[in-house]
């Protein structure tokens, strides 16, 4: 995507790329738009990095996207759909969602729908974390029946880009 310049068409709530502590984007400011993917937008306001989940869309000009799913059984979870939430995550700087990417390692859910997901980051100092672990949490929570969502980030086995899919490593020209 090409960065371009919008404006706030309403007070928009935010998190701030790496720390993930909340903001508001006031209306009318200006900010620039420099990732669009799975139903969330990477801005710069300010000069700092936020992001600004889908369902705000409206906020920015544009469609608002809310991640959903079919309903399930009482007591019931469909790992597919995990997965299909987890891979709804953009790393803000890279455009290859978190699955791909290799950044995650395995999730494990109880029958009383609480998930545990073991991911890492692409290097042990990377800022993203608190940004990811809160969409991750943000976004499995969207599934029909879960309780809760912990995330643990590991850094035995340290990530390579060798984790990555082969669509991913493409998308990135590493490949």
């Amino acid at each position: 995507m090409e960065r371009r310049i919008v404006t706030a068409r309403r007070d928009c709530p935010a998190r701030l790329v790496p720390t993930g502590d909340p903001i508001t984007v006031p209306e009318g400011s200006f900010v620039t738009l420099t990732q669009s993917l799975g139903g969330t937008y990477t801005i710069i306001i300010n000069g700092n990095m936020a992001r600004i989940d889908g369902s705000d869309a409206d906020a920015l000009g544009f469609e608002p996207e809310v991640l959903q799913f079919d309903p399930r059984p009482p007591g019931t979870v469909d790992r597919s759909q995990i997965k299909e939430a987890l891979a709804s995550v953009y790393d803000p700087e890279i455009p290859v969602n978190i699955v791909d990417l290799g950044l995650v390692y395995g999730w494990e859910c109880d029958d009383a729908g609480a998930v545990q997901i073991t991911m890492t980051l692409t290097a042990p100092g990377c800022g993203m974390g608190p940004v990811l672990v809160e969409e991750v949490k943000s976004r499995v929570s969207r599934v029909p029946n879960v309780s809760s969502v912990e995330v643990e980030l590991v850094f035995d086995p340290p990530w390579s880009r060798d984790m990555m899919t082969e669509e991913a490593q493409l998308e990135l020209g590493l490949f």
